[in-house]
């Protein structure tokens, strides 16, 4: 198992930097905050920085969350910067950032990461970048603020341990989080269960326009731009319904499109166990996990619908479902880039 030691690396460090991908999701958040609490509680002397961009509301739980800085402030240099959740290519502004620093350090779990640092530990067995951080911590070390914050990351990327994501190992690290004073079992409810108003608008509305394709084996749900200001819904409001979708009874692919305003359509992706979400991903430069994918296409709805399509049709109809099946899979809620702002 490849580790580090995150404290040496960082030894003599002045300024240090944090970030994660774009549209971060609770893996994301939870992972660079505890990693953010570590570092400035054993590195006083050091100027520690966390850029990411602004997250939900759910994630108001996590201690020192005010201190993230989502202008993305640079500072002269950086002696460490790490890269957490992702390849630096989906850093978005602060990949200029990591990418000039003295040192990088790349943490990641996704398959599709194939690592790019100074120094890399990825590790796609495992079902969250949080659950990867928290091995690589001296648990002496993890206080009550810091469990809370790799706890959330943990059951937002296995869906509260229900994905097969999970490992053995992650019940045994969940409990040991769990001996800390955090309210997990509130945590749970609010952070990804519990929905807005606005959240559950835009899901019933997706829910009544989705449509099922290839005999039921796909279902495919989407909002334009027009109609998310109808439903007077934004993009943030969007969180959990691709997962929704992959609910219904018999659907092996749940796919979730919703327009961005620079002429993009974001797709979201969940799967069940016989199809691979990266094999779909990939083909317009996507990535994820094999049950949890994303990618952006170019186009609106209707553009961007016209080109899935017969990517879809491919995997669905020439080729059998049941070659598409892959291992070491993960999955994530869809709030934060992980995509909907997800990262897949």
């Amino acid at each position: 198992m490849k580790t580090i030691d995150i404290l040496k690396e960082c030894e003599n460090a002045e300024y240090i930097g944090i970030s994660g991908h774009i549209r971060p999701d609770g893996d994301c958040v939870g992972s660079c905050m505890a990693l953010y609490m570590y570092l400035t509680g054993k590195l006083p002397r050091a100027h520690v920085y966390v850029y990411l961009e602004p997250q939900a509301k759910i994630f108001t739980h996590i201690a020192g969350i005010d201190a993230i800085d989502t202008e993305y402030t640079p500072q002269e240099h950086y002696d460490v910067f790490f890269c957490l959740d992702t390849e630096p290519g989906r850093l978005g502004k602060a990949e200029s950032l990591y990418r000039g620093a003295a040192k990088k350090i790349n943490i990641d779990h996704h398959q599709t990461s194939a690592g790019e640092g100074d120094i890399c530990v990825v590790r796609p067995e495992v079902g969250s970048c949080a659950e990867v951080l928290y091995e690589l911590l001296p648990k002496e070390d993890v206080d009550d603020d810091m469990a809370l914050a790799i706890y959330l990351g943990i059951i937002h990327d296995t869906g509260v341990f229900q994905y097969s994501n999970t490992r053995p190992q992650t019940l045994r690290i969940a409990a040991e989080l769990m001996e800390h004073r955090i309210n997990f079992s509130s945590l749970i409810q609010e952070s990804f269960y519990q929905k807005s108003w606005k959240e559950m608008k835009a899901t019933a509305w997706v829910m009544l326009h989705a449509e099922s394709l290839f005999e039921g084996k796909v279902v495919l749900g989407h909002m334009t731009m027009k109609e998310m200001k109808e439903c007077d819904v934004s993009t943030t409001d969007l969180s959990g319904i691709v997962s929704e979708l992959r609910n219904i009874a018999g659907v092996e692919c749940a796919v979730f499109m919703y327009e961005l305003p620079a002429g993009l359509c974001r797709v979201s992706l969940r799967t069940g166990e016989r199809v691979d979400a990266t094999k779909i991903a990939v083909t317009f430069d996507g990535g994820g996990h094999a049950r949890a994918a994303g990618c952006s296409i170019r186009g609106r709805f209707e553009e961007a619908y016209g080109k899935l399509l017969p990517v879809l049709e491919r995997f669905f109809t020439d080729c059998s479902v049941e070659n598409q099946a892959a291992g070491g899979e993960s999955a994530v809620n869809d709030a934060g880039e992980n995509d909907g702002q997800s990262d897949a």
